[in-house]
């Protein structure tokens, strides 16, 4: 028992000290990760007027308790999201996969509103309505698309798909004359709201498209599209032409002078480092002429040595050239 909990600690202390994603532990939460799977959707979403309804079988809605706890495989609940889905980006697909995790068995059904529709009631898209439409046919989470969807649901339409609920973002959506499309759908029972997902949409990217127009236009002429496909005037043209020939030689000036920064950087780095190697190899000489020549260095302690050992020599000498007082 003590070798088996010794070996659960030391497993722990294993798991607590390898860092996960970021050096975050299991501790804080790391998802865990899924196995990974080669096999997935290998065709677009088809269009509903494209698949065969045995409308000889009955219909019945399911309640917003038996979709939550799971109906059987062959009866999936059928949710329908309707959109305009113009420059179809992230906040869309989202909302999508919100409405397709709605519950445990969803069968989602997406309605992509018409051009003429669309113009008439919000505005004019960027996209046309078969770029629209092939771009949520191409999206994982849907199984399958409605063309032309109406601008309000009728109970005709509801039926006729066999629609359960209707998916959507709680903020009442008002238009064609009405304070809320959707308010019948939230007086049936039959709305399910998703969330919005904040700081993407059609309109921002559109937004930021139109405040840096400019930087797009020569873009897209460096890209090598006319200023007739671009809509841009002569003038502009040559406005844009004359404004990237100036960038480039501002990247050069600028090229030039981090090169000149880099290279008088270098010259500091090694005058420095000469200057340390100097003063290290003054010290070295100065060091060694102390030792040879100082009070302390080695000539004079030879100097001394040979006075001290001369010093008696010349003295014994000196006594024997000189007369005594009987010579």
């Amino acid at each position: 028992m003590d070798a088996q909990n010794s070996a659960k600690v030391n497993t722990r202390k294993r798991r607590k000290e390898t860092p996960g994603p970021n050096g975050a532990t299991e501790e804080d939460g790391i998802p865990s990760k899924m196995p990974r799977c080669a096999v997935g959707l290998r065709q677009p979403a088809p269009f509903s007027d494209e698949i065969e309804v045995d409308f000889s079988k009955p219909y019945v809605r399911v309640t917003m308790e038996e979709a939550s706890r799971g109906t059987p495989c062959e009866r999936p609940v059928r949710v329908y999201a309707d959109g305009i889905f113009d420059l179809f980006h992230s906040g869309h697909a989202r909302a999508l996969m919100q409405a397709k995790n709605l519950f445990p068995n969803t069968y989602l059904i997406v309605g992509v509103c018409s051009d003429e529709l669309t113009h008439n009631f919000k505005g004019f898209t960027v996209m046309n309505e078969n770029e629209r439409y092939d771009a949520v046919q191409h999206c994982r989470y849907v199984d399958e698309v409605v063309r032309n969807a109406p601008w309000t649901l009728t109970p005709e339409f509801l039926a006729e798909h066999r629609i359960d609920f209707v998916a959507h973002d709680d903020i009442p959506y008002s238009s064609a004359g009405s304070d809320d499309v959707y308010k019948h759908i939230k007086e049936a029972g039959m709305f399910a709201p998703t969330q919005r997902t904040e700081g993407i949409s059609t309109s921002d990217i559109i937004t930021r498209i139109v405040r840096d127009y400019d930087v797009y236009a020569r873009r897209n002429l460096q890209r090598g599209y006319t200023a007739k496909e671009l809509n841009v005037s002569f003038i502009n043209e040559k406005k844009y032409h004359l404004q990237e020939r100036v960038d480039k030689v501002k990247k050069k000036v600028k090229d030039v002078e981090e090169k000149s920064k880099e290279f008088v950087q270098k010259v500091e780095e090694k005058s420095i480092d000469l200057i340390q190697k100097w003063e290290e190899k003054s010290r070295e000489f100065i060091g060694s002429f102390l030792e040879m020549f100082g009070p302390e260095g080695a000539l004079s302690h030879c100097m001394t040595i040979s006075l001290q050992f001369l010093l008696p020599l010349g003295t014994e000498d000196s006594k024997s050239h000189w007369p005594t007082k009987g010579g």
